[in-house]
């Protein structure tokens, strides 16, 4: 007489006990090389973020003067808790490299085998001989502009966007009133006087912190941009109603015209396509200012050229031009303190995690800005740009 059972014959049989894997943390040993790239003056940590990194147990290492452009002496990293040291090689063979500009070739021959540098790319600037040296010492690279955040904005990229936007109208301001160059005009409403009249091209976030800055400090705005869906944001986050319009030569001309300052704040896939053409900058106002934040990628006034922070500003058809790159190098703290609060998280993450193993495993935001992994090319449009091979990262870590 057979028993009638309510398990199966496989469910009967000793199961698997599963246990709870347990990450155990990893300490992290950071170099911080003093920049050397021309009109470079920002750091990747500062003294605080450096504090709260070796609270918890990491070693960071830093070159001696890496801080002092961002107005950080060495005794305020060494009473953080970081190593101060000459010795540029002992900085650059640390297994983490944290740069603001990409490594050079030479200071990518300093660095050991498999180390994980942590850096802006550039993509633009660079060449297909950068690329082959990190694959030559099986380096793993994340770029600052390629990190994601939990929403999906790239949080790095934003922030010094910001920066830029709210710096171009301080800039213009100082222009304005420079008593070489300036017209000695107050940037604002001063009752009884119309307003300054700004001209922004774009409606990206260095448009719309440019708008904002304006805006608060009493300005007429006027944005142009083709996408009206980038128009009806901007409406939106600044919360009020602000003069809008597609890009269109007889209405931008017009504008142009009337106005005090001009800020370039567009982007293209390649080039910054040029919208403002030579004509139209001779029929500006004498003494107006141009502020081109788009000239990293070739400027979106047809006169623009490139300016330095030593010399930023040239005067060409009456009209003032400030075409210096990188602007965020020039307010270098908050740059600093921007970056550093953005990237201190992450690598307090990568250490919670087990490194940077087990850190892109977890962190979808994180494997995005992994564009090098142990020497191999893991981002399509680097590969598409220098016609070089790649690997999903996503068939190789998973």
């Amino acid at each position: 007489m057979s028993t009638f059972s309510p398990f199966s014959k496989m469910q009967l049989l000793p199961q698997e006990e599963k246990l709870e894997i347990i990450r155990h943390k990893s300490e992290l040993f950071i170099g911080l090389p003093k920049e050397t790239s021309y009109q470079e003056r920002r750091i990747c940590l500062t003294p605080d973020a450096v504090s709260s990194m070796t609270s918890h147990g990491h070693r960071v290492m830093i070159e001696a003067g890496a801080g002092e452009s961002s107005s950080y002496s060495d005794k305020d990293y060494s009473d953080a808790g970081a190593e101060v040291t000459n010795d540029t090689k002992k900085v650059f063979s640390c297994p983490i490299i944290l740069k603001v500009e990409p490594a050079t070739l030479p200071e990518i021959e300093m660095m050991n085998p498999q180390t994980i540098i942590i850096s802006a790319i550039q993509l633009k600037t660079q060449r297909k001989v950068y690329f082959e040296a990190l694959a030559t010492k099986r380096i793993t690279a994340l770029a600052f502009e390629f990190i994601k955040d939990e929403d999906g904005s790239y949080p790095a990229v934003k922030s010094l966007s910001e920066i830029a936007g709210i710096a171009s109208i301080h800039i213009a301001a100082e222009l304005m009133i420079n008593q070489n160059i300036g017209k000695g005009l107050l940037f604002g409403n001063i009752t009884g006087v119309p307003p300054t009249e700004v001209v922004i091209l774009g409606a990206g976030t260095v448009a719309e912190y440019a708008a904002r800055t304006a805006l608060g400090l009493g300005a007429s705005v006027k944005v142009f941009d083709n996408s009206i869906t980038k128009l009806r944001r901007l409406q939106n986050t600044l919360n009020q109603r602000i003069f809008t319009s597609t890009i269109q030569e007889k209405s931008l001309l017009k504008a142009l015209r009337r106005c005090d300052v001009a800020i370039g704040a567009m982007r293209g896939k390649n080039r910054t396509p040029i919208v403002v053409t030579e004509t139209m900058v001779e029929h500006m106002k004498k003494g107006a200012v141009i502020v081109d934040v788009s000239i990293d990628t070739g400027g979106c006034f047809e006169t623009s050229e490139v300016t330095t922070h030593e010399r930023p500003t040239f005067i060409k058809n009456n009209v003032i031009h400030y075409c210096v790159p990188n602007i965020p190098s020039r307010y270098s703290k908050t740059a600093s303190l921007s970056i550093s609060n953005i990237i201190t998280p992450f690598l307090l993450q990568i250490a919670e995690d087990g490194g940077i193993e087990s850190a892109i495993r977890c962190n979808r935001g994180l494997k995005n800005g992994i564009y090098f992994y142990h020497g191999l090319l893991t981002n399509k449009s680097i590969a598409d740009w220098f016609n070089l091979e790649h690997r999903d990262i996503n068939l190789i870590v998973f």
